[in-house]
C-alpha cells in the first residue's frame, strides 16, 4: 500500500484507500495530494473508510473509483453533501423519481453499506473534523443532524470507540510524534502517565490506536498535553547523555502477570542488564522464562519500561521491537 501510494500508482485504485488524520478526508492511491506518512492511514474498503469518520477527497473523488455513478444516484449524494444535516426519508426520495429500497440496493452493492448507514458516515465525519478542529460539541451536534445529545454521544462511541468531545484530558489518550537521535518516536498519554511510547518505524504500529482504544476505553486524539511535554524534554535529555533514570509517571494495563514483569523491568538500573531467567525468579516462577519473554514483548512503552536491558542467558543481545542495532545503541548510551 505504502509502495502504490508513494509511486501514486492508478492500477491500485480501489483496491485500498488512505485516509488523512489532519483533514479528515480519504483519498484514492494515485490521489495529487502528498500528506505526510505519520498522518496517513489505510482502508481496504470504502465504506472501512466512511465509518472510521472520513469523507471523501473532492480532488481525487475516490468515491466514484468503480465509474461515475447513474444521474440519479449522483442528484441523491450532491444533495445529502450540501446539506448532510438535512435526512431525506422516503417521502424524499420518492419526489426525487426513486424509490428507498432502489436506493438501498446501490449502495449496498457499489459501497457495502446501505444508504442510511453512508448518510450517517458522512454526518459524523464532518461532526468529528469539525470537534478535531475545535468546534463547540452543541455546534457539531447540531450542524450535522443530530437532535439530542445522547443519540449524537451514542453514534460517535459506536463509530470511534468513545466520544470524539472529551470534556477534558482525563477522558482521552493523546498521542504525538516525538524526534530522536535514534529516529522518530510515537507516544502517547493520559493525564495518568505514559501509555504508549514505540518507535515510529516498528512493525504493526498502525493497529496502535484501536488497541489502545480497546485496552483503556476511551478516545485516541492527535494532540499534546503536560505529560507528553514532559516527556519529550526528558527524552531530549536521556539521548543527550545527560539522564538515566526517568520522573514522568507511566500508565501500564495489562495481565496482573504482564504489569509484575513490566515493574520489575522498571527496577534495571540504567547500564545493567537482565536474563529472562533473572525476570522469571525475580516474578516468583522460574519456570516462565517464555511467559516472561512474552511480556517483555508486549511491552508498549520502550525505553521508560526498559525492556531493551533484558538480554539472553548466554550474554546475546536478542529480539527487540525496535530493532536489535537499537538495543545495542541504547545500551552502549546508558553504560557511557
Amino acid at each position: 500500500m505504502e509502495r502504490a501510494w508513494n509511486e501514486r500508482d492508478r492500477s491500485y485504485d480501489g483496491l485500498f484507500f488512505l485516509a488523512v488524520k489532519t483533514t479528515g478526508i480519504f483519498c484514492r492511491p494515485s490521489c495529487p495530494s502528498r500528506p505526510k506518512r505519520e498522518h496517513v492511514e489505510f482502508f481496504a474498503a470504502l465504506r472501512d473508510a466512511i465509518s472510521a469518520g472520513y469523507r471523501p477527497c473532492k480532488r481525487c473523488q475516490p468515491e466514484l473509483v468503480n465509474g461515475d455513478p447513474p444521474d440519479w444516484i449522483a442528484r441523491i449524494i450532491e444533495r445529502v453533501n450540501a446539506a448532510p444535516e438535512t435526512r431525506l426519508g422516503a417521502a424524499d426520495l420518492r419526489d426525487m423519481n426513486t424509490t428507498p429500497e432502489r436506493v438501498r440496493r446501490w449502495f449496498q452493492q457499489n459501497y457495502g453499506m446501505t444508504f442510511s448507514n453512508w448518510s450517517r458516515g458522512i454526518r459524523l465525519s464532518r461532526a468529528f473534523t469539525q470537534l478535531r478542529n475545535g468546534a463547540r460539541k452543541e455546534d457539531a451536534m447540531l450542524g450535522n443532524g443530530f437532535q439530542s445529545h445522547s443519540g449524537f454521544a451514542d453514534a460517535l462511541t459506536r463509530t470511534f470507540g468513545e466520544s470524539a468531545a472529551p470534556k477534558n484530558g482525563a477522558d482521552c489518550i493523546r498521542m504525538t510524534m516525538i524526534e530522536t537521535s535514534l529516529g522518530p518516536m510515537i507516544a502517547a498519554a493520559n493525564d495518568k502517565g505514559v501509555c504508549f511510547l514505540e518507535f515510529a518505524d516498528r512493525r504493526g504500529l498502525e493497529t496502535t490506536c484501536t488497541e489502545m482504544r480497546k485496552r483503556f476505553s476511551v478516545a485516541v486524539l492527535p494532540g499534546d498535553n503536560a505529560i507528553l511535554k514532559q516527556l519529550r524534554e526528558e527524552l531530549a535529555q536521556y539521548f543527550a547523555g545527560q539522564r538515566r533514570d526517568f520522573s514522568v509517571p507511566v500508565f501500564i494495563k495489562g495481565t496482573p502477570f504482564q504489569e509484575n514483569v513490566w515493574r520489575e523491568l522498571q527496577k534495571i538500573p540504567a547500564g545493567e542488564t537482565a536474563s529472562y531467567e533473572a525476570i522469571a525468579e525475580r516474578v516468583g516462577n522460574s519456570r516462565a522464562v517464555r511467559a516472561v519473554a512474552r511480556a517483555n514483548g508486549t511491552n508498549r512503552i520502550c525505553i521508560l519500561i526498559p525492556c531493551h536491558r533484558v538480554i539472553a542467558k548466554d550474554g546475546t543481545l536478542s529480539g527487540y521491537g525496535g530493532g536489535v542495532w537499537r538495543k545495542r545503541l541504547l545500551l552502549e548510551l546508558e553504560q557511557k
